[in-house]
């Protein structure tokens, strides 16, 4: 506002000085001088009637550009105070709101400044003809990191998976820390942190493996073929009814899976909630062997049998060494 009001006296000053110049001007015809050269003191009431229209015309413009800014920036902040305010009601990524709300003031900001300068008589085409040059250069050097920042808004938009959640992304597992504009940071089971630019994120397969709740647990039990089958699948079925953390639905599957070479392989898959997964699957690895060896069942090592053929000439030779 201070602004504001110094060029406004400016403006007025002018105007003043303008008709304090025309007024002068006028005397000095009528009198005649006192002493003073006429060419000399009309040259300088007219550099100064210049000067005075000058700063009254370029003032109020001034006073206009200004006036444009000021309510132009008021209006950016409280649209995009606004616009923030209906994406958290909305329930918005909280990353993703204030982003919104930052590129939405500049947006505007630079409209409002493009109206200051074309009020205070500024070609505004050539600098908007600059500006899109500019954008386009920056937009040809900064090619990978747009990509990554409209992956990223795709990601905070869709949510295909949240912090928290243990997904595998272009060929990396972890847990998800963080996601940001340009990338997502993982925890893998290591604790080494992973950053993947969200360009890779978002052109690859996304595996999550909490937001369902559940999983399921691949298991395989082999025993002898000369086992009972029956009491096989009945000592596995009863491993899996002693372990609480199993879920009842969907009903863990117990079935014979293949005749391998030297064993009968039985699929065991309990359902399980997500933070149970690995604590049941090393459980139940040991429960299930050592069921199975105190019911008598046998769980066989891989053989193979080898058959040596020799010529008869060599095998006579080698004796007779």
């Amino acid at each position: 506002m201070k602004t504001v009001r110094l060029a406004f006296l400016l403006a007025l000053l002018g105007s003043k000085a303008a008709f304090a110049a025309g007024s002068g001007s006028a005397r000095a015809a009528g009198e005649g001088g006192a002493g003073a050269s006429p060419i000399l003191s009309g040259s300088i009431h007219e550099i100064i009637s210049r000067l005075s229209a000058l700063v009254a015309q370029y003032g109020l413009n001034l006073i206009g550009a200004l006036a444009i800014f000021v309510v132009g920036r008021w209006v950016a902040k409280s649209v995009s105070s606004l616009l923030s305010k209906a994406l958290t009601k909305a329930k918005v990524d909280a990353t993703l709101v204030p982003f919104i709300e930052n590129l939405a003031y500049t947006g505007m900001l630079v409209f409002i400044i493009i109206a200051a300068l074309a009020k205070l008589g500024v070609q505004t085409a050539s600098v908007v003809a600059v500006l899109g040059a500019a954008g386009l250069a920056v937009g040809l050097a900064l090619q990978g990191s747009l990509a990554n920042f409209a992956s990223g808004v795709l990601l905070l938009v869709f949510k295909p998976f949240r912090v928290g959640d243990y997904v595998e992304i272009s060929g990396v597992g972890g847990t998800v820390q963080a996601i940001h504009v340009f990338n997502t940071v993982l925890n893998d089971p290591n604790n080494i942190r992973v950053i993947v630019p969200n360009g890779q994120v978002t052109s690859g397969n996304i595996l999550n493996y909490t937001i369902n709740g559940t999983r399921r647990i691949d298991l395989t039990a082999s025993v002898s073929y000369d086992d009972d089958l029956r009491k096989t699948r009945q000592v596995i079925e009863s491993v899996l009814a002693a372990e609480p953390r199993i879920l009842p639905d969907p009903a863990p599957v117990v079935a014979v899976k293949e005749m391998a070479d030297s064993s009968v392989d039985f699929a065991v898959r309990p359902w399980v909630k997500v933070p149970d997964y690995w604590s049941v699957y090393f459980d139940l690895t040991e429960k299930l062997k050592t069921a199975l060896e105190e019911n008598g069942m046998t769980i066989p090592f891989t053989t193979q049998e080898i058959v040596v053929k020799t010529d008869t000439s060599a095998a006579s030779v080698l004796k007779s060494a």
